[in-house]
């Protein structure tokens, strides 16, 4: 019985593995394609501001002329663009009237809007156009900044040549040009503290007149983008740092200029008392207009130099004793440095030319605010009357040169006590009698010398004097007290 049961089994097995051989579609159920669904996500959408068109309301640029450019922007996205805003940048071109900048607003997508901006050629044109940055801001629904940027090429006449010309030979263009040929100060060497003039000699160098020039010491800005107007000059911007105007503004009308002329021009300044030592760049600006009625700005740059030179007194640090010709007289004198800074000092000199000086020469050296150099000279006059001194000292200023302090000072000289009667003093010019009174120095000599050659070297007699008795004689014997004879 259980060999049955697996013999069953066994061919139950092969009968179904026979049926899925020859019917293999009876027994597979076949899936069926079905379409799954894509989850889809909203479209993103922006504004998107693009150039539709461009013009100009006259045929070209001309210099010095105002004109106008027509602009078309288009909301090509599909939002709307808020707070719309372009601005304008240009080289060749100064933008009138709203600084380069326009506010449009907003736009709804697909919409147009067309403005006007107004220009004038900032210099010469040299080119046949010239190009002009446009730069749009926007903001989408969320706050989200956008920016785009376009460049405008305008058609250009070159300066000069405004209408074709009939023949080859180009108008020339006229031009005044302002240049400082020199300047200088009345006051030399400029020091912190110092009040002085500055005078500049402007030339217009151009072939065109200057008209109206303005000079403006220490620079500033013209406006106006060649329309006249009287607030179109600023000078508040400068620098004054190390140099301020004095006694009027640093804005001077210096009235028209022809081409090739000069004048001169005086500004009063002051130099900062905290001005360090050293060079310092100056702007000149100088506005005027052309013919053409446009504002023209030149500025230029002069130099200052500033030096703080020692401020010392020279003179004596005790009172002079009388001072004797023909004897060694003490000179003692003192430097005090009454400056605010140390100073470096070389070479302290004493000269005469009424005597001899000795130790009248030494190294100063570093001395400190209120500090003090003394010296203790010596001075021989050699005649008796008012002796000039000449004092100097030696130093280098801030700008390495070589400088010096002089004073003159002025000693009272008396005449030396003679020990020598002045009418017969000295020796006798024949070795002769000698005068009455005390024997010198000279005369002692003389006598020595005497002695050494073997000659009379006695004290000489008095010589009488004339009409004075002479007194006789001795005759006989004289006796004297005491019985000697």
């Amino acid at each position: 019985m259980k060999y049955r049961c697996r013999f069953l089994i066994l061919w139950l097995g092969l009968g179904v593995l026979m049926l899925g051989l020859f019917f293999p579609s009876g027994f597979l159920v076949q899936a069926q394609d079905t379409d799954t669904p894509v989850p889809t996500s909203t479209p993103y959408t922006r504004p998107q501001m693009a150039l539709d068109s461009y013009s100009l309301n006259v045929s070209a640029v001309r210099y010095g002329e105002e004109f106008k450019v027509i602009i078309r922007l288009k909301n090509a996205g599909r939002t709307p663009a808020y707070n719309i805003q372009a601005l304008f940048a240009s080289t060749d071109l100064l933008m009138l009237y709203n600084g380069g900048v326009e506010a449009i607003g907003n736009l709804d997508g697909g919409g147009t809007t067309t403005f006007e901006q107004a220009m004038t050629a900032a210099i010469p044109l040299f080119t046949s156009r010239v190009a002009v940055e446009m730069t749009v801001n926007y903001y989408d629904a969320g706050g989200t900044p956008f920016s785009e940027k376009f460049l405008l090429y305008l058609p250009a006449l070159v300066s000069g040549s405004y209408a074709p010309a009939a023949t080859a030979t180009p108008t020339v263009f006229r031009q005044a040009r302002l240049v400082i040929l020199r300047y200088q100060t009345d006051v030399e060497p400029l020091q912190p503290g110092t009040l002085f003039t500055l005078r500049l000699t402007v030339k217009n160098a151009g072939d065109a007149p200057a008209q109206g020039v303005t000079m403006i010491v220490g620079g500033g800005s013209a406006g106006g983008g060649g329309t006249p107007q009287a607030e179109g000059i600023s000078a508040g911007s400068g620098e004054f740092t190390n140099f301020a105007p004095v006694g009027s503004s640093n804005v001077q009308l210096l009235g028209d200029l022809a081409p090739q002329a000069t004048l001169e021009a005086d500004q009063q300044l002051i130099v900062n008392v905290s001005t360090n030592p050293g060079a310092y760049p100056m702007r000149i600006a100088f506005a005027y207009r052309a013919p053409n009625g446009s504002m023209l700005y030149d500025e230029q740059v002069i130099t200052l130099l500033v030096t703080s030179l020692p401020v010392v007194d020279i003179g004596f640090y005790q009172p002079l004793t009388p001072w004797m010709a023909g004897q060694p007289n003490l000179l003692p004198l003192q430097v005090v440095n009454l400056g605010k800074r140390t100073v470096v000092l070389g070479k302290l000199r004493v000269e005469t030319e009424g005597g001899s000086v000795e130790n009248g020469e030494m190294l100063v050296g570093s001395l400190d605010p209120g500090g003090y150099f003394t010296l203790d000279a010596l001075v021989s006059p050699i005649s008796a009357g008012p002796l000039t001194l000449r004092v100097t000292i030696e130093y280098t200023d801030d700008f390495n040169q070589p400088r010096l302090i002089e004073k003159t000072l002025s000693v009272e000289v008396t005449e030396a006590p003679s020990e020598v009667p002045p009418e017969t003093g000295g020796l006798p010019p024949d070795g002769g009698t000698l005068p009455d009174g005390e024997e010198t120095f000279w005369q002692k000599v003389w006598r020595f010398l005497l002695g050494l050659l073997g000659l009379d070297s006695s004290r000489p007699e008095r010589a009488p004097v004339p009409g004075e008795a002479t007194p006789a004689p001795l005759q006989g014997e004289v006796t004297f007290p005491g019985g000697k004879r």
